[in-house]
This record gives C-alpha cells, sequence and structure tokens, in this order.
C-alpha cells in the first residue's frame, strides 16, 4: 500500500486563468505597464529619501521602507503572474509555490506592522514633540526595523513549515497565486487543528497592530483638539498620508480574509480574480504617490530633481537651435 507522501502532487494549478485568445497580449502589456508603474514610482521614492541627506529622518526612512516592501511583495507575485498570462498551461512546482506563498504573505505582515510603527512615530512626534529625538533615536529606528520583519515571520513562519510539509491529495488552486489557506484545503489530512492554529494567528498578526493603530490616532486626534489651529493643521497633514494608506491597507486585508474564508469555486472568478489583485496592485501604486504628492519635503526633492534635469535640456535645444 502506497503511503501519502507517494500520492502528493509535484505541481500545483491554478484554475482561475481563461483562454482569452489574442486578448492575452493585451491583458500581459496592461500587466507590464502597471508592474512597470509600481516599481518606477517606489524607486522614485526610495532614490529620493536615501540621496536627500535631509529626508534622513525616522519618518521618512519608514516610508523608505514602505516602498521597498511594495517592490519585493510585486516582485513575488507579477513575473510569475506574467507569464500566465502569456501561457497555455498554469502549473507552479511545489516548492516555488511554497516561495511564492511565503513572499507574498510576508509582504502583507511586514506592510502591516510597518504602517504600526509608522503610527508609532506620529504619535510620539505629536503627542510628545519634546522628547521625539530623545525617543525615535537611530538606534530605536533600527529595533524599530527589526520588529517590522521579525514579527510576522515569528508567527507565519510556523504556518508556512505546517503547510508544506502537509501530504496533498488534489493540486488545483483557485487563486492566482498560492497562499496557505488555499494549499492546505488540498490536504488529505485533517487540518482543522492547523486552521485553527492558522486562525488564531492571524487575529493576533493583525488584531494588535490594528488596536495599536487606532489607539494612536485616537490620542492623536485628543491633542489636536486641544491645540492651536496651526499646529493642529500641520499635524494633520503629516498624518493624512498615513491615514490614507492604512485606510487603504485594511480594505485589501479585508479582501484578501474573505477569499481565504470562503470557498473560491463558489465565487465568480471575476470577483475572486479582482480581490486577488487589489492588495498587490492598489497600495504599491497609491502608497508612492500619497507620499509622494502630500509630503511638502518628499514632493520638493522630487520637483528640484526634476527641474535640474529638464531645464537644463531646454537650455541646450535652444542653443543648439541657435
Amino acid at each position: 500500500m502506497k503511503s501519502n507522501n507517494s500520492l502528493t502532487p509535484s505541481y500545483f494549478q491554478f484554475t482561475v486563468f481563461a483562454d482569452y485568445g489574442p486578448l492575452r497580449y493585451l491583458f500581459f502589456s496592461l500587466c507590464l505597464l502597471i508592474y512597470m508603474i509600481i516599481i518606477s514610482a517606489n524607486v522614485v521614492i526610495i532614490l529620493t529619501v536615501c540621496l536627500e541627506n535631509s529626508l534622513h529622518q525616522p519618518m521618512y526612512i519608514f516610508i523608505c521602507c514602505l516602498s521597498l516592501n511594495s517592490l519585493y511583495g510585486s516582485a513575488g507575485f507579477f513575473p510569475r503572474f506574467l507569464m500566465d498570462l502569456l501561457s497555455d498551461t498554469h502549473f507552479i512546482s511545489r516548492p516555488f509555490c511554497v516561495i511564492q506563498m511565503c513572499i507574498i504573505q510576508l509582504y502583507l505582515g511586514h506592510e502591516l506592522t510597518l504602517l504600526t510603527v509608522m503610527a508609532y512615530d506620529r504619535f510620539v512626534a505629536i503627542c510628545q514633540p519634546l522628547h521625539y529625538h530623545s525617543k525615535m533615536t537611530f538606534r530605536m529606528v533600527l529595533l524599530l526595523l527589526m520588529f517590522v520583519v521579525l514579527y510576522p515571520v515569528c508567527f507565519l513562519g510556523y504556518l508556512f513549515y505546517l503547510a508544506s510539509s502537509l501530504p496533498f491529495c488534489r493540486n488545483k488552486l483557485h487563486r492566482l497565486f498560492c497562499t496557505t489557506f488555499s494549499v492546505v484545503e488540498l490536504s488529505c489530512v485533517d487540518t482543522i487543528a492547523i486552521s485553527r492554529v492558522g486562525q488564531v494567528f492571524a487575529v493576533i498578526l493583525i488584531i494588535v497592530p490594528l488596536s495599536f493603530v487606532l489607539y494612536t490616532y485616537l490620542r492623536i486626534l485628543l491633542v489636536c483638539r486641544r491645540s492651536l489651529s496651526d499646529f493642529r493643521g500641520k499635524a494633520l497633514q503629516t498624518c493624512l498620508p498615513h491615514i490614507v494608506t492604512f485606510g487603504n491597507f485594511c480594505i485589501s486585508l479585508c479582501c484578501e480574509l474573505l477569499l481565504s474564508q470562503y470557498n473560491l469555486v463558489k465565487v465568480n472568478t471575476s470577483v475572486s480574480v479582482a480581490l486577488s489583485l487589489e492588495f498587490l496592485i492598489i497600495p504599491p501604486i497609491s502608497n508612492p504617490l500619497v507620499y509622494g504628492l502630500n509630503l511638502p519635503q518628499i514632493r520638493k526633492v522630487i520637483f528640484g530633481f526634476l527641474s535640474k534635469t529638464v531645464c537644463p535640456t531646454r537650455l541646450t535645444s535652444v542653443f543648439v537651435g541657435f
């Protein structure tokens, strides 16, 4: 009699891809354009923060890390997705499925913890301005960034190990990419215990940071309410990009959680695809735009760089014309 491990398939198949015929090239071009926009927008933010000395401050370092995380998460999805758009078959080997699962879900975890750390930075800057420089030291920034990296790994690492070591009797994934819950559902063994552990870890990983962010902004609103209008305006100006980013991420997270909890075979394919793409496209595009356009310090550096590169070109063309 064969063991369960011998029945385990060495690959998985994505079932949501349809045969669009010649339209596949149009979809490929649009998705490639989106990926190039994500790379370009986030690289601009990263270079702006790294090259401008005046932006070597905690808030801008965290914004830079947010863009790095967007590049990291996009790299775990788009190259494979673009290949699938042009391919007639949509198989992924088990090791690559585990790698994709780790990258994308750690991207979500890092995004959430990073936004939590950014909320703490704004809380100290607005509610405890006299102690900001003594609290947000270079050492503290490094410790917070270590927390951003390790907090999701501690909770998700164990789930990744369990999901990758299970025996599987089926290989059809009703997703655009590999996730822990979708892979666990294909197992031959009873996975109720793993699902319960996953749900507990998900609650801890999500609820604790969300509660902390809500607490910090409640304190910020109370301070702003008792402050002068000038201080209130400056405080809200620095908090607005983070509020927009955090709200957008919460919507994306809800979409992903809904897809993880429901039977996707019964969900409309278009709805499933739209919800799957939301958190992998919208935050990586909107985050650099929100911070680049709303924060005057970053906007000033970007526009200054553009004026230095564009104006000499125009002057050269004028002299060449003469």
